[in-house]
Formats: structure tokens, sequence, C-alpha cells
């Protein structure tokens, strides 16, 4: 066989050549993931040229560098057919890099038709020759060639599919793998070379006739470096002109919002001005028309704004209005609409069907805004005035709503300012009369107008008056005594449970001490707490401050929470009910059985008693599983050495079966009504608050029922 030679610098320029185009590789594949339409086929099409005359131009060289010790010459078709074939797998390998996805599967088939394409234009390019006998290939060689292609051409499209996205270290990442598949493609080039054996009688058949190999070399170098060099230089200008055009698109879009945010937007507040108010408005409608869905215009206006803008300044007078808008804003929701219309007023579109919801928020509006204000060291003073109307349906026009609530804001201000009306006087009398309640009842605490009732609570066993529990009445000056359930909701909804709460502890409290000094040192008074009071952070030194106030002991107070509102977080309920447990308050669980109790829990509640759920007790006379359900609580109650109170017991024979099951206390209608605690006292005074026992079946009513008339139903 004849031996070849190798031209260590042709091997070296080949090496280069090969990194250069897997760099050019890499680019190309990024620059055709990041364009689209007509410009991502232009530069498949001119990055496959100059990616496939890239790699063809690394294995030519190669072949270059060899050399036999005889003539040497390549046939000019083959050669050009080897370097089609490059072409032709590298528009393969750019395309499918530039795929949304590029599964194992799809990866598998890629490297194998890729591989194919490099062995094909390897082995056409050796044929070029024209060896006279044929080159001979070792068989193990060739084999480890194919393998080397393939996995070379897989390895390639990875990475490149990987690499085809911009980032800020992209072009360092992209140079190592360069590095690497200019290796692998030399690898296999140089093995495929390996496995070809030329016999001694060898003759090249294009010595003579062919490309001579002398000048070629240079040649070649010449022309991959520069074809491979201006595309990069191409990719490289056209990145930039991009980047440039991508910056001044965002400049003329950021600008085009400013522009359309300053067109639709107060320049002082940030507010949107008129006119995007209009349109919203106008959506708002139609939303209404279409689903039915009723929503709020609010109008306020500033009092006193003038006077501060007088007085401290235009400048003053604008932060105070960007001070104004930004409470607002806290309160109002993401999908309402604020607007500053004027000087100083503003528009809200409020999402808010009942009359009730859009009063809750126009109160809110006003104690947010009558705060103080500190504005460059001026202590600065507004209220607002609210005028409200409902849109319900129907053909409204736009300006009609405007229109009616700016009415219904001057009369607000008529009113007496810092306060709300509605314009709406065609609404149901009911839900005027809630209205009103509403406004009234911000009232009713300072006009005394709040008062307890008490329903007397009896020992079941000896029949012994041993407390009461306070329930809430409020004397209405029109409507008169209204119970709990038609003002403590809506104490809840604007925010005045809290207040009527501690007032509600402290008149206990007051009450108490009365009782007291007239001698009924052994009675307890129950006070029922709310969900939001017992979660509220000033409940235990409320409740201290009150004990020491009217020098109580604390067990003569009994707290009642519902089971719901115990069990809705345990743990927090646990650490709020230790903490009155360790002062000496007893702790009720009201309306027990309604609930869903964790028995876990339950006995770790440092609670004294258990207050069975009147609706239990109401249906003993019937065929109802009630009576097995007591059982149970006054079993479980037994067991965990807590005291059973049952409420609601309106006949002789409810309070026989409760008495006979083992409750510690009963109260309810049979046994007294709620009353004034004067008139209690003078029950208790005629009744001896005792029970005539006859014998132990409990026949008989005590004398004190007969002595409390009928105030109330609860």
């Amino acid at each position: 066989m004849l031996v070849g030679s190798y031209n260590v610098w042709l091997v070296l320029a080949s090496l280069l050549i090969a990194m250069l185009a897997s760099y050019t590789a890499l680019d190309m594949a990024g620059r055709v993931a990041e364009t689209q339409g007509k410009s991502a086929r232009w530069w498949l099409v001119g990055g496959s040229v100059a990616m496939g005359i890239g790699i063809w131009s690394m294995h030519f060289l190669g072949m270059l560098a060899f050399s036999l010790p005889v003539p040497m010459g390549y046939d000019p078709a083959i050669t050009f057919l080897s370097l089609l074939i490059a072409i032709a797998s590298s528009a393969f390998a750019l395309w499918m890099v530039c795929r949304a996805k590029l599964s194992w599967p799809r990866l598998g088939i890629g490297a194998v038709l890729m591989g194919a394409g490099v062995c094909s234009m390897h082995y056409t390019g050796m044929a070029a020759m024209r060896m006279t006998p044929g080159i001979q290939y070792i068989p193990s060689l060739f084999m480890l060639s194919v393998l080397i292609a393939v996995v070379a051409s897989g390895a390639a499209l990875w990475i490149a599919f990987r690499l085809r996205q911009r980032s800020s270290n992209i072009r360092l990442l992209r140079a190592g793998a360069a590095v690497v598949m200019g290796f692998a493609i030399a690898g296999m080039h140089y093995t495929g070379m390996a496995a070809a054996q030329f016999p001694k009688n060898s003759t090249c058949a294009m010595a003579d006739a062919g490309l001579s190999t002398g000048w070629m070399a240079l040649l070649i170098i010449v022309f991959a470096l520069s074809v491979l060099s201006i595309a990069l230089i191409i990719s490289m200008l056209d990145f930039r002109m991009e980047a440039r055009t991508a910056v001044l698109a965002l400049s003329l879009d950021r600008a085009h919002q400013e522009l359309q945010f300053l067109a639709l937007h107060d320049s002082l507040t940030k507010l949107p001005n008129r006119t995007l108010l209009e349109d919203r408005l106008d959506q708002e409608i139609e939303n209404a028309k279409r689903n039915g869905k009723a929503f709020s215009v609010l109008f306020l206006d500033l009092d006193g704004f003038k006077q501060v803008n007088d007085a401290f300044g235009h400048q003053v007078g604008d932060l105070l209005l960007i001070e104004v808008a930004t409470r607002i804003r806290a309160i109002v929701r993401a999908r309402d609409t604020i607007a500053r219309v004027g000087g100083d007023e503003f528009i809200l579109l409020a999402d808010t069907a009942e009359p009730a919801d859009a009063a809750n928020l126009a109160s809110k509006i006003i104690a947010a805004v009558q705060k103080p204000y500190a504005i460059t060291d001026h202590d600065c003073q507004v209220t607002v005035s609210v005028g409200i109307t409902l849109y319900s349906g129907g053909d409204v026009p736009r300006h009609e709503l405007l229109k009616n609530a700016d009415a219904a804001m001057y009369h607000a201000k008529a009113l007496g300012k810092n306060t709300y009306c509605f314009f709406e006087v065609s609404m149901n009398e009911d839900a005027q009369k809630q209205l009103q309640v509403l406004h009234d009842l911000r009232l009713a605490i300072d006009r005394g107008e709040l008062v307890l009732y008490y329903q007397p609570k009896f020992d079941a066993h000896t029949g012994t008056m041993i407390g009461a529990e306070a329930l809430i009445r409020w004397r209405h000056p029109e409507h008169g005594l209204l119970l709990p359930g038609e003002f403590i909701p809506l104490a809840e909804k604007i925010g005045l449970i809290l207040p009527i709460g501690e007032w509600t502890v402290q008149e206990a409290c007051r009450q108490m001490r009365e009782w007291r000094a007239a001698g009924y040192s052994g009675w307890t008074v129950a006070v029922n707490l709310s969900a939001v009071q017992f979660n509220h952070p000033g409940l235990i030194e409320l409740v201290r401050h009150n004990l020491e106030r009217y020098a109580l002991e604390p067990g003569c107070l009994v707290l009642e929470i519902t089971e719901s509102t115990a069990m809705r977080d345990p743990d927090t309920s646990m650490a709020i009910l230790q903490k009155l447990h360790q002062m000496g308050v007893r702790i009720s669980i009201d309306d027990f059985g309604t609930g869903y109790s964790s028995l876990l829990y339950l006995k770790r509640l440092p609670a004294g008693e258990l207050k069975i759920d009147r609706g239990f007790v109401r249906d003993l006379a019937q065929e109802t599983d009630d009576a097995a359900i007591i059982s149970a609580i006054v079993a479980l109650g037994h067991t965990l050495n807590l005291e059973i109170v049952a409420e609601g017991v309106e006949t002789v024979a409810q309070r026989e079966f409760l008495t006979s099951l083992g409750c510690s206390s009963l109260q309810g209608f049979l046994l007294g009504r709620p009353m004034p605690p004067e008139q209690l006292l003078a029950a208790v005074a005629q009744g001896n608050a005792a029970w005539e026992l006859e014998d132990v079946s409990l026949s008989r009513a005590p004398k004190l029922v007969a002595q409390i008339p009928v105030t109330a139903n609860t």
C-alpha cells in the first residue's frame, strides 16, 4: 500500500476553518430563529450556503493536506457535487434547529440524516480523486467515521438548538461550542482519511486533467475565510440594525403610551380624566344592559378645599389633591374607576349593585378623606360630600347619570356637608329605611339610643336565678325598638361593630356593678362577642379595663362566642381564650352543635360551659333526632367537666327533659323574656327568683314568668 503524509499547516488550517464554520452555523441558526417571513427564508438560504462552503472547505482542505508519492488531482464535477451535498446538509440542519421543538426522536432522525450527508460529502470528495485501482477502506475505521459523523451531527443540532436565542454571554458560549464542534468535524474527516488505503500501483486519473493541488489550498483558505467572514459581518450588522430598530420602536411605543396616558389622565393626580371616564361609563352602561348587572356613580366634592388653597397657596392645594386621590384610590377596588373631573371634584364608577354597598363605600371614603393632612409643615383639614346614583338598567344616558350624581352631591352639601346622599327617590321603602338606619346608626351610641335587655338564666335543679344574658336593642327615635337582627349586620358592614361591642361590654359591667350594690352578688352576666370583636387585638385590654373600672371579680363576666367563631382559627382562638381564662373570665361556647368542632381542640379550649343551640330545643316535642343530639352534647360536656346551658326553653316538657338529662342551667321564654334591668329587678323582687318545686318532675313554672311582660322575641 502507498503511504501518505500530511501537511501539518494545512491540517491546522482545516481545523480552524472547521471551528469558524461551526461558529457561523450557530450564528446562522440564531438569525433564522429570530426572524420571520421572507427574512427567515433568506437567512436560511444564505446561512446554508455559507455553512456548507465552510464545512466543505474544511474537508477539501484536509484532503489537500494529504499527499501520496504519486501525482494527484481532483475531478471538478465530483468535487462540485460534494459541495452541493455540504450545502444541502447545512440547509437541513438549519431547518431542524429552527423548529419550535426538538424532541429526542426528531433529534435522532436528524442526526442520522445529517451524518449521512456529511459522510456522503466526504466520500464523494474522496471519489473525485479517480484513483485506479479504486480506494479501499478499512471497514472498522469506515464505520467509526460514520458513527463520529452521526454523533457529531446530533451534538451540533442539539447545541445549535439550545444556543439559537440571544443572551448576555451568547457569543462566548457559541465560541466554546464551535471549538467542540470543530474538533468533532475534523475527527470525522481524518478518521475517514485513515480508513482509506491506496494500492502500490495506484494512479490518479485526474493528475493531469483535474484540479492541481499546488495552488488550490491557498485559494480555498482565502475563499472559505472570505465567505464565512462576510456571513458573520452581515449577521452582526443586521443584528445591530435590528437592535437599534427595536430600541427605536420601543421608544416610539413608550412615547405613544405616554401621550395616550396624558390624553386620558389628569396630569396632577394621574387619575383618569373626564374623557376616559365617559368612555368607561359608556362601557359600564352597555355591560349592565347586556348582563343585567347594576353599578353606582358617586360624585365627590371636597368641602373646605378653597379655604386651604387660599390660605396656603396653590402648591399646597395641589399636594392636598394628590394625597386625597391617593386615599381614595386605596379604598376603591381595581375594577372600579376613580376620575378627577374638576378642581376638587372626583367621580367614582363602582361595581356596587346594592344601595347599602354604595353607602358603605361612600362612608369609607368620607372617613378616609376627613383625616388630617400634614403637607409641607401645614396641617390641613378637608371633608367630602358624596352624591350617589344607581344604574340598574334602562335607557338612561351617560350625562343623565352624571347630572343625577351631581345633584345628589349638592343635596349632601345642603344637609351639612361631610355626608352622602342618594339621588334615587323612587327606591323601595325597605332600601330607603336601610339607608336611613345606616345613617342613624352612626349617631346611635352618642345619642344614647342603644340599650341592653337582660334575659334571666336559672339553675336547672334549684330554680334559682343565677344570672342573665345581655342582649342589645336600639331605641330608634322613629322606628321604635329594633332587635339585633335589624341593625347588627349593618354595623358589621360599615365597621361599627367594634364600637358597639365595646359599649356592650362596658354597659354590661356597669349594670353588674349596680346589681352587686343591690345585693345580687351571685349573679353573672353573659355578653355575646362578634367574630370581629373576638379577633380584635384590643379585646383583652377592653375586658381588663372595664372589670377594674367597676371593681368586679372576673368570674362574674361570661363571654359567649359561637362555635364557628372558635373553630375558624383554633390556634388563635386558643391563645385569646387562654388569656381571658387566666384573667378569671368565664368562657361559654354558644350555639353548640351547629358548627363543626374538632374534639381535639374542644377539649383544649379553656371554656367553662357549652350552650345548646335553641334549634335543638325547639323541636324536642316532635319526632326528631334532637333529643339524641342533646343527650350526646350533655354527655360530652360532662365528660369534659363543662356546664351545659340550654336556651330557648318555651314549654314545661322541654324544661323537664333538659333537667333530667343533666343540664346545668336553663333560659327561655318559659322562664323569662329579655327585659330592661330595672324591670328584671322588679320581677325578681316579686317572684323571689326561684321556682316553687312540688316534686322532682318540676311540673310548675316559676312565679317570675307571670311578672315579666312580653317585650321582644330574642
